[in-house]
């Protein structure tokens, strides 16, 4: 099936970086972060019992639009059970402890279309620490294998979830609460809302269509043209 053509987003690079001039200086205090030793231990579990199988990743986020490992071969799929939502605080990275941005994981319920992405053969947890590393470190999500059914079959995926026992999770707050988060927050890689707009660009790119994310991008473009300067 044929993607649908994109929309126009409201939210552009541009207004972000209006909104968003200033450089901020990155504090490693606010968030503390897992070395690669305290890593490999969760590596090692989750890959137990998987060498010499096809090696796939769910992408639901910036894996998306910036997957950062060497990919194969690539699928449109849909995981069950969980749905995508900015739930996890960032106080480090595209936000500080006074104002924390937000980034996505998968959280209980619903379902989630995203990209499946088979990795080269090569030895698997060299192929995979890149990412164990990037989605790990911070403590916000736990890693499963969850069923990922695209139009060529089923693949058995890793996916990283909410971790629900982090002081990161948020919960449930309303998209006018994320969007006031999002719209506010910077950090030294960068505004939050140049999270969302690459996330939902890249969705509306691949035929996505997220209702949470474009109302997001809707709500921050907002918030960003009352706040930018000339917007």
């Amino acid at each position: 099936m044929p993607a649908a053509p994109a929309r126009t987003l409201d939210l552009s690079l541009d207004l972000i970086a209006r909104a968003h001039s200033v450089p901020i200086p990155d504090d490693p205090s606010a968030l503390e972060v897992l070395s690669d030793a305290e890593l490999r231990p969760g590596l090692d579990a989750i890959v137990a019992g998987r060498e010499g199988s096809d090696l796939w990743v769910f992408a639901y986020g910036s894996l998306m639009w910036n997957p950062e490992f060497p990919v194969a071969e690539r699928r449109i799929g849909t995981v069950r059970g969980f749905h995508r939502r900015f739930c996890l605080l960032q106080r480090r990275f595209r936000g500080t402890p006074e104002r924390p941005g937000f980034v996505l994981a998968l959280d209980r319920g619903g379902l989630c279309r995203g990209v499946a992405f088979r990795l080269p053969g090569m030895e698997i947890r060299e192929a995979l620490m890149p990412v164990w590393r990037r989605e790990m470190r911070g403590r916000g999500y736990v890693a499963r294998w969850l069923p990922v059914a695209t139009e060529a079959g089923t693949v058995s995926a890793l996916t990283f979830l909410a971790n629900r026992a982090s002081d990161r999770y948020a919960g449930r707050l309303s998209d006018a609460e994320i969007a006031e988060k999002i719209a506010a927050a910077c950090g030294h890689k960068g505004p939050s809302a140049e999270y969302l707009f690459r996330t939902v660009e890249a969705c509306e790119r691949l035929g996505i269509r997220d209702r949470h994310l474009w109302s997001l991008q809707a709500l921050v473009a907002a918030r960003l043209r009352a706040c930018a300067p000339g917007a």
